[in-house]
C-alpha cells in the first residue's frame, strides 16, 4: 500500500488544523476509497480509538470543503468519500452491492462533457454515474433475487463496498 504524502502538511497547507480524527479519516480513505461514514467508521477507530458518528462526518465535511476529499452522491445510495481530487473523473456503481469505481473523463480535460444548453452557467464540471452490475455479484449466479432486484432497476440504500477490483 502506498503512503499519502506528510498528510499534516496537506492538512496545514489547506487551512486546517492537524487532529488526530483528521489525519485517521485520511487514512481510512486511502484504505477504502468510495466508502460512506459506516464503512469509514471501524476504520478510524482501529487507528485512534473512540470516535463518535458525528466526528466522522464533521471531519468529512471539512475536508471536503478544504478540497482535501470529493463527496461523491450516487442517486439512491449514500453519500461516499474519495480522495482523489482535482480532475475531472466519473464513477460506475454496482446496483446491487454499492461498490463504485473511478471512470477517467472520456476527453481528459473539465469538463468533459458539454450540455446542451448551458441557462448562461459557466460550467467547470461534469458529473456522470455509470449504473451496472459488478463482477461480484454477477458471479454470485444466475437471476437470484439480488440481480432481479438490481436489474429492475433498484438502487442499493447504502455504499457497502469498495472500488478495488469492483470494475
Amino acid at each position: 500500500m502506498t503512503t499519502l504524502p506528510d498528510t499534516a502538511a496537506l492538512l496545514r497547507d489547506a487551512g486546517l488544523r492537524v487532529t488526530r480524527p483528521r489525519l485517521a479519516v485520511l487514512q481510512a480513505l486511502q484504505q477504502a476509497p468510495h466508502s460512506d461514514v459506516p464503512r469509514l467508521l471501524p476504520l478510524v477507530r482501529a487507528e485512534i480509538g473512540t470516535v463518535s458518528v458525528q466526528a466522522v462526518y464533521d471531519v468529512l465535511h471539512a475536508l471536503a470543503g478544504a478540497g482535501l476529499v470529493r463527496r461523491v452522491e450516487p442517486a439512491g445510495s449514500s453519500a461516499l468519500f474519495e480522495l482523489r481530487v482535482g480532475d475531472n473523473h466519473h464513477h460506475i456503481v454496482c446496483r446491487v452491492c454499492g461498490a463504485a469505481a473511478d471512470v477517467d473523463c472520456a476527453v481528459g480535460s473539465a469538463p468533459c462533457l458539454d450540455p446542451s444548453q448551458t441557462h448562461g452557467f459557466l460550467v467547470d464540471e461534469a458529473e456522470v454515474t455509470f449504473w451496472g452490475v459488478c463482477p461480484t455479484c454477477r458471479s454470485e449466479g444466475g437471476t437470484t433475487v439480488r440481480e432481479r432486484s438490481a436489474l429492475s432497476g433498484d438502487r442499493p440504500t447504502s455504499a457497502s463496498a469498495t472500488s478495488e477490483g469492483a470494475a
